[in-house]
């Protein structure tokens, strides 16, 4: 089974958000939203299929993070959420929460062996979600 497919995201703790993304339009060009900004591309091995990455500023006080105390949290894109799930477990890898389902995936948040929080998302079909 393949596990981690890519990177689905990068989020971040910043003292204050819209000066943040702001900073980030002016200097690199990086376009925004309310929840940051969406990057677009192609599956290599199936050139039809749409990626999204998302880029995401979070408020220092977020809670998000939890437990970790990092300051940032990398969303991995994986197969098969259920069954890494199962795996995961069952090699006594930390589940932070249950797993999440909404109609852009499945998430499940797990820590690291630094304690650092980790997101695993199962996209649902992007392409419903291209701007």
């Amino acid at each position: 089974m393949k596990k981690v497919t890519g990177i689905g995201g990068i989020f971040f703790k910043c003292n204050d958000v819209e000066a943040t993304k702001e900073w980030y339009q002016k200097h690199l060009g990086i376009k925004h939203d309310e929840y940051g900004h969406t990057f677009w591309n192609r599956d290599v091995d199936l050139p039809d299929n749409k990626m999204s990455q998302q880029w995401s500023p979070f408020k220092k006080e977020t809670d998000y993070f939890d437990p970790s105390k990092q300051e940032f949290m990398i969303n991995y894109r994986v197969e098969n959420l259920d069954q890494l799930i199962a795996e995961l477990k069952s090699s006594g890898v930390q589940l932070i929460g249950e797993a999440q389902e909404f109609d852009y995936g499945k998430f499940a948040w797990i820590l690291d062996a630094d304690g650092r929080k980790v997101e695993l998302w199962e996209p649902a079909n992007e392409s419903l979600f291209e701007k």
